[in-house]
């Protein structure tokens, strides 16, 4: 556990989570996600959010952030809908707070990320660019982030490669280079009152993912998809220093389980107690205001 005086209580925030039920890990993810088990080393196993919440509280973490997903017109695959979401997020109130998913080359992209958030009451939106085949930087796009930017909620887009796919003939099609947070940062530029959340370290863009966050005062990373002995050093030393104020805690789960990242946390960093509030769920709640 990550320094066990400060998480004697559950106060951790996980900014990165998915849905351990078949409706994200077998519907929407189907053979690209079996691909991604595979480099994980995982079994697509299922299981409920009661034990999920269960999970969370004994490795000392509070609340998570509950990804919606919604990549159907690239993969053919359904989405985890919105109403899924929001339905979860009414049933554990406390633990949960529920990100919408719009598929940016649905026609009704504009008008569902409203309904998601004016009905459903959903608090900001997940977009993973590698799987849901678009570029976030195209201008085709700007109607929706000027949407979002106007609801005034926060966006995390996904940075860096994705194991979706991977091993696979022609890695089921998706093309990594959506990933490159360079393409966000363009994002940003346009759009600066867009609160941006930047997932994973963003391999192989690592510096340059650093070098947004550090100049776009409206663009954040989390850790999440990564167990900390594996991110870059860069990646942590700036976490510590100069970005200690824009970095979160996050896992991917189920791929990632929160023990295993806080155990390989403590292990291998050493961060100051003020830094690893600040990692651990101060920069989260002055971000998602919970």
């Amino acid at each position: 556990m990550a320094d066990i005086d400060l998480l004697d209580e559950a106060r951790a925030i996980d900014t990165h989570a998915h849905q351990p039920t078949s409706e994200f890990l077998h519907d929407a993810g189907g053979e690209m996600m079996r691909d991604a088990a595979g480099k994980f080393g995982t079994e697509l196993e299922t299981w409920g959010y009661e034990e999920m919440r269960e999970e969370y509280h004994a490795a000392g973490i509070r609340h998570a952030v509950l990804l919606g997903w919604d990549a159907e017109t690239n993969t053919g695959n359904p989405p985890v809908e919105n109403d899924y979401v929001a339905a979860v997020r009414d049933e554990y109130p406390d633990f949960f707070t529920g990100f919408a998913s719009v598929d940016p080359l649905k026609d009704d992209c504009v008008q569902e990320a409203e309904r998601a958030i004016s009905d459903l009451g959903l608090s900001g939106f997940k977009f993973q660019q590698i799987a849901q085949g678009f570029d976030p930087s195209a201008p085709e796009h700007d109607d929706l982030w000027r949407t979002i930017e106007d609801l005034g909620v926060p966006v995390v887009f996904h940075g860096g490669n994705s194991t979706l796919g991977a091993g696979s003939p022609g890695g089921r099609g998706l093309r990594v280079q959506h990933g490159n947070p360079l393409l966000v940062d363009d994002v940003a530029a346009r759009f600066p009152d867009l609160q941006i959340l930047l997932a994973h370290p963003a391999f192989p863009w690592e510096k340059e993912q650093l070098a947004v966050c550090q100049q776009k005062g409206n663009v954040y990373m989390d850790l999440s998809g990564w167990l900390p002995k594996y991110i870059d050093e860069q990646v942590l030393h700036y976490a510590g220093t100069i970005l200690q104020d824009k970095v979160m805690f996050g896992t991917d789960y189920p791929m990632i389980r929160p023990e295993a990242w806080l155990e390989s946390f403590e292990k291998h960093t050493d961060y100051p107690e003020e830094t690893q509030r600040k990692l651990l769920w101060e920069n989260a709640e002055a971000f998602l205001d919970c």
